[in-house]
């Protein structure tokens, strides 16, 4: 019996710093607008559901983990100490 889920285990995941657009209230409450990946790629975030203090469970390191709809489809952006990065999927070596 095969299932999905077994596969998704073994998805290993990597910290990848990224470039964030930001727009700043005057309150000081900060929404991250876009995303420009390491490959230059310019993703744009369509929604922003959540905002705390969170652990990078899949690679490691804590901060204000934003959670976020990008192209339908729901991820996390930290943010650690003016820093900010993702859990991105690892490449294959096989």
């Amino acid at each position: 019996m095969s299932y999905a889920s077994t596969e998704q285990n073994t998805i290993e995941h990597r910290k990848v710093y990224v470039e964030v657009t930001l727009k700043v209230s005057p309150e000081g409450n900060v929404r991250p607008l876009t995303i420009t990946f390491e490959d230059g790629i310019v993703y744009e975030i369509d929604r922003l559901k959540q905002r705390c203090r969170a652990h990078a469970t899949k690679v490691g390191g804590t901060g204000i983990r934003y959670t976020i709809v990008v192209n339908n489809h729901e991820t996390y952006l930290f943010e650690d100490e003016g820093k900010w990065f993702v859990e991105a999927k690892a490449q294959s070596g096989g």
